[in-house]
């Protein structure tokens, strides 16, 4: 729909699905939609698997300070976002600590925000940091879920770690592993601080998502193709939820 007039916003013209037609066949658009699916390609899996790995040495390796460790693998979740931009953004400058370090050790520097490859690996970095310590929270809820009864008769049985990983906790973590895929899906389906405050979507629009991609529509006014572009982000989410829960629920 398109409004005529501010003063009345009731009288507006029905266009149909022209302004999302617009939108699907707008490279910066198209762009942005491939970005997002590669954030979410790249970061869901590592998080995930950082933080099972963190679920899992607090569970049963770390016994002492286990406390503090967990504490302190959560930090980035807390941590404002702003803040953490603003450090990681001097961190991984050309000049920074990050290429200092490299240069130490006769590494060669990149141009960490500055060129294209690099600076979609600084912002999957930064999004695997700041969520990797939500993932653990879950899955060290879930394993401690786990009735310890059923570790001793595998044990009793002569189930090693490998096969007691694997036939024990991954299946009765199938539910915490449902719900963290689905939430860190739609996290990274909706990515915007990340690219925003380090890269502003740049360079040449290789960081640029799809929420950073609605947003300057907004701001430069083209209100129809920010709202369509709203409208397929939340039907998109819609979609990746639904099939993630029909993939993962749980078999009985």
């Amino acid at each position: 729909m398109t409004a005529r007039d501010i003063r009345d916003p009731l009288g507006v013209n029905f266009t149909g699905f022209e302004a999302f037609a617009k939108i699907i066949g707008n490279p910066g658009f198209q762009s942005a939609f491939l970005n997002t699916v590669m954030f979410v390609v790249l970061c869901v899996p590592l998080s995930m698997g950082i933080g099972f790995m963190l679920a899992l040495m607090l569970n049963n390796g770390i016994r002492r300070l286990r406390t503090f460790f967990r504490a302190a693998a959560y930090v980035p979740v807390i941590t404002n976002i702003v803040a953490a931009a603003v450090i990681w953004q001097y961190a991984f400058s050309i000049s920074g600590p990050v290429n200092t370090a490299f240069a130490g050790f006769g590494l060669p520097q990149p141009n960490w925000l500055g060129e294209p490859g690099w600076a979609i690996t600084t912002v999957v970095m930064m999004g695997v940091w700041r969520t990797a310590g939500t993932c653990m929270i879950l899955f060290l809820a879930g394993l401690q879920a786990v009735p310890e009864e059923i570790y001793e008769a595998a044990s009793t049985d002569g189930a090693g770690r490998w096969r007691t990983l694997w036939s024990i906790t991954l299946p009765l973590l199938r539910p915490t592993t449902l719900l963290v895929t689905v939430l860190q899906t739609v996290s990274f389906l909706n990515i915007f601080e990340e690219p925003y405050l380090l890269t502003k979507g740049g360079p040449l629009g290789s960081t640029k998502s799809i929420a950073v991609w609605v947003y300057e529509q907004f701001g430069f006014g083209n209100i129809s193709a920010s709202m369509a572009g709203s409208v397929l982000l939340l039907v998109l989410v819609g979609i990746v939820a639904i099939v993630q829960f029909r993939l993962l629920r749980p078999k009985h």
